[in-house]
């Protein structure tokens, strides 16, 4: 194998960012990523798409199918920081293949449920590894690619895993009506992921910064150069030099809770329990609040599916200006707009309008959604990379759970128009909390911005680097 260049004298990290293109390699991985995640999101909404049917045949309450939901919440707020953890101690592929098969296990093991005691602790299950496998592939994602595309190739990612979830929609549609127990093959394609896993085996090499971090700088040198070899291959063109960037840091989970990282986790979480709460309250009540406004129940329904249209698009939207405006920013800009509209909603009555005003919130939601993805992991450093990240999205999760009792509280006292109103605030403060007191990220490599902060001086930051901290 062709050794470095003379000028490529530096960490594997500080080479991998200096690859001024997506390689052959990059793209490869691409492909993979996007199906891995593909079918996260599939099974993320197979238990609402066969609930109806399972309520009917065996007998279930609102009550028991809400107990469901709740408890898959839950599985995921523990899959999110355990899942992070042990991406951080055992590897970054390791964990994004053994979460695969976990949660496909347990998709699999639902498909023979017998009552809604054991389909509950598979939906914990599943949940556990679906939130798992999500957080440490956004880890491995901003890991792997340099500082110039990561968000974009986030972007990108969700926007093709997003077409799981019509994939799964249009099975139940079909599936449900062959007959009793019909909806078990829902379950079943659910654990579909596990093909995919056995593909990333061979497929996905581990995380450059982690091997680097933990004592096996040969296997990512060896990677790099195969990196280098294939731009240089492809632009007929010497690299950019290499900038050496701060080392990383040796790092204990006590840490995230000290400076400066303890801040970080606080903004990070508060803003992700509002955000999220946001979310996940306006797309998943959006039908039950449009009822009780007077629309019927076809017209929900009609409603729902043409605002949902704009999810993966919203996704690719993100891709114009995710790597060129600064994360924080974005997130504050979009946060603003999506409370507007939510106050639309709370003050006007025209279906056409709230059906325009729904399509652009959506498409909004999911540029939002990406800009979080990217910047979930970039802000802590390489050895609580995961753990970071895993803490921010299971407080999400967690909100979730909490939120479905708020909203249902308010809707019951106080109507639907003072839900919009509720969320419509709640999106002000979470584009404040993370507006103001976020970390810049844009342009910024993962050491500059996590590695060596509580010192006075970042060795090897560049003066590129120091602008674009602002």
């Amino acid at each position: 194998m062709t050794s470095p260049e003379p000028d490529a004298v530096g960490s594997p990290s500080d080479r991998l960012e200096r690859i001024p293109i997506l390689t052959r390699s990059h793209r490869g991985w691409i492909v993979v990523l996007g199906l891995l995640l593909f079918f996260d999101m599939g099974d993320l909404n197979t238990f609402a798409y066969a609930a109806p049917a399972i309520r009917e045949e065996w007998g279930l309450t609102v009550g028991d199918i809400g107990f469901v939901t709740a408890m898959s919440f839950l599985g995921m707020f523990v899959g999110s920081i355990v899942g992070g953890r042990l991406a951080d101690r055992f590897g970054r592929k390791r964990l994004i293949i053994a979460a695969t098969v976990f949660y496909s296990l347990f998709s699999l093991a639902s498909a023979f449920a017998v009552g809604v005691v054991d389909l509950a602790v598979y939906r914990v299950l599943t949940g556990v590894g679906l939130q798992a496998m999500t957080v440490v592939l956004l880890t491995y994602i901003s890991e792997m690619y340099p500082k110039r595309s990561r968000g974009r190739i986030q972007a990108l990612i969700l926007a093709f895993s997003l077409l799981g979830i019509p994939m799964m929609a249009g099975f139940a549609r079909w599936v449900i009506p062959h007959g009793e127990g019909a909806w078990r093959w829902i379950f079943v394609l659910g654990a579909v992921g596990l093909v995919v896993a056995l593909v990333a085996v061979r497929a996905l090499p581990e995380s450059v910064r982690w091997t680097s971090a933990n004592g096996a700088g040969d296997r990512s040198d060896r990677l790099v150069t195969r990196l280098e070899e294939e731009a240089r291959r492809r632009t007929g063109a010497e690299l950019p030099p290499v900038e050496q960037q701060p080392a990383p840091l040796p790092a204990t989970p006590g840490e995230m809770f000290r400076p400066p990282f303890g801040k970080r986790v606080l903004v990070l979480s508060a803003y992700m329990i509002v955000a999220v709460s946001v979310f996940y309250g306006f797309n998943a009540w959006m039908p039950t609040l449009l009822v009780e406004n007077g629309y019927t129940t076809a017209e929900s329904l009609t409603f729902s599916s043409i605002i949902g249209i704009a999810a993966c698009p919203g996704a690719l939207l993100a891709m114009l200006f995710i790597d060129r405006v600064e994360r924080r920013t974005a997130l504050l800009v979009i946060n603003f707009v999506v409370a507007g509209m939510l106050l639309t909603f709370a003050f006007v009555d025209s279906y056409g309008v709230l059906l325009v005003c729904g399509f652009l919130l959506v498409l909004i939601m999911q540029a939002g959604t990406a800009c979080t993805y990217a910047y979930l992991p970039e802000i802590f450093p390489t050895r609580l990379r995961g753990l970071g990240a895993g803490i921010g999205n299971g407080a999400g999760r967690l909100a979730t759970f909490a939120s479905s009792f708020l909203i249902a509280s308010l809707l019951a006292g106080l109507g639907s128009g003072t839900v919009f109103v509720a969320l419509g605030c709640a999106g002000i403060v979470a584009g404040i909390v993370i507006g103001v007191f976020g970390e810049r990220t844009r342009n910024r490599s993962l050491e500059v911005i996590s590695e060596g902060v509580g010192s006075e001086a970042e060795p090897g930051q560049s003066a590129t680097e120091a602008g674009a901290r602002g």
